[in-house]
């Protein structure tokens, strides 16, 4: 008798479903950390990722893109993607005070020393923050801060004053993609932030805040779900509609895209205090987690076919988690928090990489573009960054604190 791919995965999902509403699972929402049993769980993931970094990193000399047969690819200038080693390393730092960790993280971050002035991409966000500006956050070397600050020169040379947009992709005279806005670009506006703080100057904030609103306007639909691409005309700035990359149809719902939401406009809202930031990452946050699946690790897509029997992409739900956590504090609705440990739960349990004796990454199960067949649940950067960041986030607030400015406006 021969039984269906679709037919497995959903014995599976339903197992998987059967252990996160048992009794231990349902712990997971007593206590700003859980329950002792989630506070164990949540542990135990990050001893195993400090475990797995201490035999890993010493031999890593590059950055990290994604693994094939279970080992890192790597890029040596980091593509979109080299800020989140360094950060990894800052996380492991802070959670173990290891000082290797420390020296790893100061030398990997000092090899995107020639991406400060890169124009050709939106994601210096993704390049400084977990690096340069977590560096200059744990040692006060301005050489850090300078370094950031000259990032975000270059990225709001990307800003079309027109249509009210950092441009997604391509070089600033390449008329290809000149009008395209993704939702990953919501992430990298807190380098914008960070620069107008520290040089007081209004011109970063500003355009943080019109890109911000820009895309605040054209993303959500109705539902709260996003598509993960919205074009526009690059001459006049008008709107021309929603179009997708990384998502299964300009109409579908990309579970990372939909995750970089939630953190990033609950990020523009804590630096800002704006009410419509905070109100559309809630939005974004009602429509993901009424999409979960009964196993918390999200889809790559949350309206794709087969969903929710689809591949998965533990790296959708490790962002998911971080937003979801400060949501909460942002809000106080302690059921963001609850979910947020449910997913972190689930990721610490069922999609990391401890059955296995040559992975290099922590977390398995994470897929990085499912249209183009590229990276189908293999381990990507971003999925150990945020894993890491989240649980410090729930067992060491002050430290994570420390590294990324979880600070609140005031109320």
């Amino acid at each position: 008798m021969s039984v269906s791919r679709r037919t497995v995965l959903a014995v599976a999902a339903g197992a998987t479903a059967t252990a996160a509403s048992s009794p231990q699972a349902a712990e997971a929402s007593e206590g700003p950390q859980g329950s002792a049993t989630t506070a164990r769980t949540l542990g135990a993931a990050a001893d195993y990722a400090v475990e797995k970094l201490r035999a890993v990193a010493p031999g890593v000399s590059a950055f990290p893109v994604g693994t094939k047969f279970e080992k890192w690819v790597f890029s040596p200038n980091g593509d979109w993607v080299g800020g989140f080693w360094p950060g990894t390393l800052w996380m492991a730092y802070l959670y173990s005070k290891d000082e290797t960790f420390r020296t790893l993280a100061i030398d990997s971050a000092r090899r995107l020393a020639p991406r400060r002035t890169d124009t050709s991409t939106h994601d210096l966000g993704f390049l400084f923050y977990p690096s340069w500006v977590t560096a200059w956050r744990l040692t006060g070397d301005d050489s850090w801060r300078a370094g950031a600050i000259q990032a975000a020169d270059s990225l709001i040379q990307r800003y079309n004053p027109r249509g009210h947009f950092i441009r997604a992709w391509g070089a600033l005279n390449d008329p290809d993609n000149a009008g395209r806005v993704i939702m990953d670009t919501i992430m990298n506006l807190d380098l914008l932030a960070f620069a107008g703080r520290q040089t007081g100057d209004e011109k970063y904030l500003r355009i943080a805040v019109e890109h911000a609103r820009t895309a605040q306007r054209v993303f959500p639909r109705r539902d709260g779900s996003t598509p993960h691409v919205f074009d526009f005309d690059p001459e006049t700035g008008a709107p021309i509609g929603p179009n997708t990359v990384q998502g299964y149809s300009p109409a579908s719902c990309w579970s990372r895209g939909q995750a970089w939401g939630i953190y990033g406009f609950t990020t523009m809202y804590r630096r800002t205090a704006d009410q419509q930031f905070l109100s559309t990452a809630r939005r974004l946050a009602d429509f993901a987690v009424e999409a979960l699946s009964p196993d918390h690790v999200p889809v790559w897509d949350y309206r794709a076919p087969q969903q929710p029997y689809d591949v998965k992409d533990a790296s959708a739900g490790a962002v998911m988690a971080c937003g979801l956590l400060d949501l909460s504090d942002a809000t106080g609705r302690p059921d963001y928090r609850q979910v947020a440990l449910r997913i972190l739960t689930a990721l610490s349990e069922t999609c990391l990489t401890r059955k296995s004796t040559r992975a290099d990454a922590i977390v398995a199960r994470c897929t990085r573009n499912r249209p183009a067949e590229d990276g189908i649940e293999i381990s990507l950067p971003y999925g150990d960054y945020y894993l890491l960041e989240g649980i410090l986030r729930v067992l060491r607030p002050q430290d994570v604190d420390r590294a990324i400015d979880l600070s609140m406006p005031t109320r």
